[in-house]
């Protein structure tokens, strides 16, 4: 895969080149807050975490996808596909930088991206989680037209030092 495009935005393949505009968004305990395995502590945690995306790419068949969001030239996140062992279930995942919430980007770039795992890679079962706290990201799975299919605890994340609860979502084809 090369790039997707929508009406507004632009999905490549996250590399290297997105270092300084990713770590600005994945290193911000604000704009992270939801988030179960960030905030990044370190520019090499963002640094390492681009790479394994960059090297995942280059595999003939693989096992996720890690899209840098793309808005007029400007990166301004990302959203993700992790595929199960047999491909045909993925878990989506999306992060905006906070600048650029509230605009329909991340509905814009997930829906762009379910579309692709769909039509180019056969998925016909997808899945997300959310913090039960997390309106923005559960508007966006509804507006995918997932359901929610069930709450349960053992949430943990760098942000909080309780245990939280999460949303599953699913959406079948």
């Amino acid at each position: 895969m090369k790039e997707l495009q929508t009406e507004r935005l632009t999905l490549k393949p996250m590399s290297p080149e997105y270092l300084e505009s990713t770590h600005e968004y994945a290193s911000d305990p604000e704009n992270t807050v939801y988030m179960l395995f960030l905030p990044n502590d370190s520019i090499d945690d963002t640094l390492n975490y681009l790479k394994g995306a960059e090297e995942e790419f280059k595999k003939e068949k693989p096992s996720f996808y890690e899209m840098a969001v793309i808005l007029d030239g400007k990166h301004i996140g990302a959203v993700s596909l992790y595929l199960n062992e047999s491909g045909d279930l993925a878990e989506f995942g999306w992060m905006l930088n906070k600048r650029y919430h509230g605009k329909g980007y991340g509905f814009e770039a997930a829906k762009a991206l379910m579309e692709y795992g769909k039509n180019e890679l056969g998925i016909r079962h997808f899945i997300a989680h959310c913090d039960t706290e997390n309106i923005a990201s559960r508007r966006v799975m509804e507006k995918l037209g997932m359901v929610c299919t069930g709450e349960h605890g053992g949430r943990h994340s760098k942000n909080f030092k309780e245990e939280r609860r999460e949303f599953t979502f699913e959406i079948f084809f």
